[in-house]
Formats: C-alpha cells, structure tokens, sequence
C-alpha cells in the first residue's frame, strides 16, 4: 500500500523500475482519488486488471479547472493556480505535502544545472509576480533563497537595474541563472545588446497576451543576438505538475527521472505510444496527492531517450502559458 514513508522513494526511480513505481501510485490513485476513480469507471476499465504503462488511464487536465482533484482527505493551505488570460478558468492545483514539491524542483535543478548554491538567481517575471499562487514564483523564489548569493532576486520592470547587475555578474565571473517569462526577456532583450557568457538565459511562460506570438526559433534567435548567449535554455512546467523538464537549446527538452510522457492519438485517447509525434500525457510521480496520469493539450513529439518537444497545442484548447509558441 502507498503512504507518506513511500513519497521519497519517486525520486529514486530510474527507466528499469518507473513502471513498477507508476504501476504502485495508479493503484493508490484509483482507490484515493475520488474523481480519478469516477473518471475510470466511466470509460470501464478496472484498476485490478491494468498491468503495463499504456493501459493506465490518464485524466483530461481540464478537471483540474472544474473539480478538486485529490488523492486522500487533506486540509492545505498551499494552492496552485494557472495564470491563463482574462476571462479563463484557472486551473487549481491543492499540494497536501509542499516538501514533495520542493525536493523534487530542488534535486531537478540539481541534475541538470548543479548546486544551486554556486549560482546567482535572477527572476524576470513580471505577469507571475503581480498575481497570487503562482507554482513558477513559489519555484524561482525557493532557488533564490537557497542559491545564498547577495544579488539574488526578483525584478519586475526594472530593466535598467537588471542590466546593471549582470554587467556586475559578469565582471565577476559569476555563474548567473537569468529566468524569465518569454515577453519579459524579450521586453528587456528589445532595449539593449549584451554579452552574457556567464549567465545562462532560460524563458519559460510565453507571451501572456502582451506580445504578438512568436515561433520559438525566432524568440531564441533574437535573445542569442540581443543578450550575448550561445543558446537559450527553456523550463517546462505547469501548475498540475509538481516536477519539471529542462531544454538547453533548440527547445529539446530533458524530463526528471520521476517524470515520463507518453503520446497519444487525438481522435482516440486511449491508444498511446512511447515515442513518436501525438498529444503529450504526462506521468509525474510528485503528484502523490493530485493525479499523477495527466492529458495534456499539447501537441509533441517524444524520442526514444524520453527527450520531447513541444509543438503547438491542439485545435479549440486553451492556450496554456507553458507552450504558447509553435516551433514551426
């Protein structure tokens, strides 16, 4: 049976055992979660009998718009919500346990970047900033902290103080995460030309409505040409998620070990693939008390090494922060 003493063993998890370890937490998820369990009884499937990845059930993401989706009984005080435009439905996500949240994006940075501790943090992300209950700020602000460099920090729209201390930073040597929305990095990259060689740039969020949307090539070259760098990194994450994927260039990007997608066909949900190009579902493993068995609206491709893009977003859905760009 799942329980709390097991939360720490998904981050442990590696290609040989992940099915075992979503197998386990499907189980626990079809008994606990209330609308999860419905949801499979609606399309008859019977939880005893799935045995492999591709015949777990992965719930549509809008009920995260419609219905608490929880796993177990629990009182929080920690909420989730999407950013969305005016007039959207918010997507609400409830975290029963926020020390899940923050091992898995704390030792998620640490595979792909090192110890936050050697870096200085920068958080460009104005629309996020100006609204409650964002899972991004919550993020950034927790790296902040742990990074301990003096200049650590949010901005807002102060660009010219921005660009004063990277020009310092670089002086320095000083290796610097420069974070931000995609119209934020583009709203300061516009202003100036700069030579960041020791900052990796890494946007994540899209355009929020305040610019006119960009394909993702065009985005990277102007920040390439504008600010200085080799390559522009980018984060996928979104508010139903409690585990994050990481690009160092060209948009490619690598999930966390506790996080796999699948794919799926659009006109027939329930055939899905390991690889290839369809509508992404996501199994993240840090989504004990939520659902860990997401369909998502965006369209991509996986690879065989469980890398994946992003390509756009299926017909009539909501446009999502996290993927508003298409990459061609």
């Amino acid at each position: 049976m799942w329980n709390d003493l097991y939360a720490g063993n998904i981050f442990q998890v590696n290609q040989n055992n992940f099915e075992a370890e979503a197998l386990a937490l499907f189980r626990f998820q079809a008994e606990k979660n209330t609308v999860y369990r419905e949801y499979i009884n609606l399309l008859g499937i019977d939880p005893s009998k799935v045995s492999r990845l591709n015949e777990i059930p992965f719930l549509p993401i809008e009920f995260f718009k419609t219905h608490r989706v929880a796993s177990t009984e629990f009182t929080t005080d920690l909420l989730f919500e999407s950013s969305g435009t005016t007039g959207m439905v918010q997507s609400q996500h409830w975290v029963k346990d926020p020390a899940i949240y923050e091992r898995s994006f704390l030792e998620g940075f640490h595979l792909f970047y090192g110890n936050v501790e050697s870096w200085c943090v920068l958080g460009l992300l104005p629309s996020y900033l100006e609204r409650s209950h964002s899972s991004l700020v919550y993020m950034v602000e927790a790296l902040v902290k742990r990074s301990g460099h003096p200049s650590s920090g949010f901005y807002l729209y102060e660009h010219e103080k921005l660009e004063t201390q990277l020009k310092a930073l670089e002086a320095a040597g000083q290796k610097t995460l420069l974070i931000g929305v995609t119209f934020g990095l583009l709203d300061f990259a516009d202003e100036r030309t700069m030579d960041l060689s020791h900052t990796v740039v890494m946007e994540t969020g899209g355009m929020k409505g305040r610019r006119q949307e960009w394909t993702r090539q065009e985005v990277h070259q102007l920040l390439k040409e504008k600010l200085g760098v080799s390559a522009v990194h980018s984060e996928y994450g979104m508010t139903e998620l409690l585990s994050q994927a990481y690009s160092a260039g060209e948009g490619i990007f690598r999930p966390v070990p506790w996080l796999k997608l699948l794919v799926r066909e659009e006109d027939d949900p329930l055939k899905m693939y390991p690889e290839g190009k369809g509508v992404l579902n996501i199994i993240d493993l840090a989504n004990i008390y939520s659902c860990a068995f997401i369909a998502t609206q965006d369209l991509g491709q996986v690879y065989p090494d469980g890398r994946f893009e992003v390509l756009g977003r299926v017909d009539h859905s909501d446009v999502r922060g996290c993927s508003l760009m298409l990459a061609m």
